[in-house]
């Protein structure tokens, strides 16, 4: 039955995307408010996935997904602001609410307090970069949000797991916290390092695109399982998977680049509109756990909206507090302001154990959840609803940023510019056996136009078209505009290694030569019909 009610969700939810996307309205928000409002139909049963599922199925792929679109000498770049986020300021939440919401809440211990610190400490920049993406955020603000939702949940579910922990009795694997967290570091780094060296190593020898689109799906959950199975972080496993095959972009066949580009957008789309739904769909069962454990509704929440208005406060005086000054206030007041809480809030809320080892419950657990609740769905629904109008009234342009991009592309054509040429002037020096040196000549001429063509309007798909149109290509014609297409993808990616080319504008790029590459090769096929 829950299987059932769980597809259902999903085409639901779809269908509401689509309406909410063709309206010009914001998806989580939107989803949220109808998943509440369902909540409410009689009858409805409760859906409920235990908190390994939504953490082992849900989070995987959208961490591996972000990974693999995210540059590591990005996340270098940004090293500092994306730690003092994804770590500093989850500390901070985590201790700031514990203390808070013990001296508030009376059902809560210290314990049990911190565990709900834990719980509403990480933001998920799902709905944030969404926002930003649709506004046109700069790259940087872009790869601090995107580079804090990579880190903050390990830091998250680390401090999770020592205050509940503490709470229940049970015994952690290290006895200091310290050790525990360095150990959880180093074993999900190093589970990610050995599973994607793994995973590209076949993938370089077999050759088969759906193969290997098949063993970059699965990636992320042997990754995530298997670092959860020695104790380690899941999240920083599949992250550390995600960087390193991003990294081999360049090295994968266009074929498997091109699935690849389709599938993992389609599994975004699918997972985080679920979760969104999800969230909504809590609604009324939340009240009801909270009536069902003798505790007046109304002060419930009243805490949860205190606990809301710190959990929203904390953010922008943490980072006012700790920010360069190279960082504009503007850029930190937006950045501030994208702390919506998702599924990592809701999955370790649900994740809460009912009983302590002496079989005594769990102090608070109905308050924790119904707070982690209105904590999410409150920060998504005021900061997911003001946050484009803040984006829009604040100019958040960096100049600095509009330039470099400039001279990255600058720096990407020059490259492919030169690779064609080279490898023009030594195709004339060596022609093919029995051509004249004539019509050779006249290739050539058209193959250079069309990469200069690419050059300048960074339209692979209208070029090659056209070219499909107006150019009857020869087998030379086709082999020499391949040739020139492999030479240029292999100084771009040499380019790149040596730290010349951001990995942003080298996929850029190589989108485009992947489109031309393709069309070169079903004219080969025509011609040989």
């Amino acid at each position: 039955m829950t299987v059932t009610w769980l597809f259902l969700v999903v085409i639901v939810a779809m269908a509401v995307t689509g309406f909410a996307k063709r309206f010009d309205l914001q998806v989580p928000l939107v989803l949220v408010a109808i998943g509440g409002a369902a909540s409410f139909i009689p009858g409805l049963p409760r859906l409920e996935l235990s908190p390994e599922l939504m953490l082992g199925v849900v989070l995987p792929p959208l961490l591996y997904s972000a990974a693999l679109d995210f540059s590591f000498s990005t996340f270098r770049r940004n090293l500092a602001p994306i730690l003092r986020l994804g770590i500093g300021m989850v500390v901070v939440t985590t201790f700031a609410v514990g203390w808070f919401a013990n001296w508030l809440v009376p059902e809560l211990t210290l314990g049990a307090a911190l565990v709900l610190g834990a719980v509403v400490a990480p933001p998920d920049a799902v709905a944030a970069v969404a926002v930003g993406r649709k506004l046109g955020l700069p790259r940087r603000m872009m790869a601090i949000l995107k580079g804090e939702s990579l880190v903050n949940d390990a830091a998250a579910l680390t401090l999770f797991a020592l205050a509940t922990a503490a709470v229940t009795g049970r015994k952690i694997a290290i006895g200091s916290p310290v050790l525990y967290f360095l150990y959880e570091v180093v074993g999900g780094v190093l589970v990610g390092l050995v599973l994607s060296f793994a995973v590209r190593f076949v993938r370089a020898r077999i050759a088969d695109p759906p193969m290997e689109t098949v063993l970059g799906l699965l990636l992320p959950f042997a990754a995530y399982f298997a670092a959860e199975e020695i104790h380690s972080s899941g999240v920083l496993a599949v992250v550390t998977a995600g960087f390193v095959l991003g990294r081999d972009v360049g090295d994968e066949s266009v074929s498997t680049r091109l699935q690849e580009s389709a599938v993992w957008p389609t599994i975004d789309l699918v997972m985080e509109t679920f979760v969104f739904a999800y969230m909504g769909l809590q609604l009324r069962f939340v009240i009801e756990d909270v009536r069902d454990e003798g505790l007046p509704v109304h002060h419930i929440f009243a805490y949860g909206l205190a606990i809301l208005a710190l959990v929203i406060l904390i953010r922008p005086v943490w980072i006012f507090a700790t920010q360069a000054r190279s960082e504009g206030w503007r850029q930190n007041l937006v950045i501030s302001w994208a702390g919506m809480r998702g599924v990592v809030t809701l999955a370790a809320a649900s994740g809460v154990p009912l009983t302590t080892l002496a079989g005594d419950p769990f102090p608070g657990r109905g308050v924790i959840v119904a707070v982690a609740f209105t904590v999410a769905v409150g920060t998504l629904l005021i900061q997911g609803l003001t946050l484009p109008l803040l984006i829009r009234r604040l100019d958040v342009a960096d100049p600095d940023e509009d330039r470099r991009q400039g001279e990255q592309m600058m720096l990407a054509r020059r490259i492919s510019h030169d690779t064609a040429a080279q490898f023009l002037e030594e195709a004339l020096r060596d022609p093919p056996a029995g051509m004249p040196t004539a019509e050779l000549s006249a290739l050539v001429q058209r193959v250079q136009r069309v990469s200069e063509a690419r050059a300048n309007v960074d339209r692979a798909e209208e070029v090659s078209e056209h070219e499909a149109k107006t150019l009857r290509a020869s087998a030379v014609f086709n082999r020499l505009r391949r040739g020139v297409l492999q030479d240029q993808r292999a100084a771009l990616i040499a380019a790149r290694n040596a730290g010349e080319l951001d990995d942003e504008v080298l996929r850029y790029v190589l989108d485009g030569l992947d489109i031309e590459e393709v069309a070169a090769e079903s004219r080969v096929r025509r011609s040989r019909w």
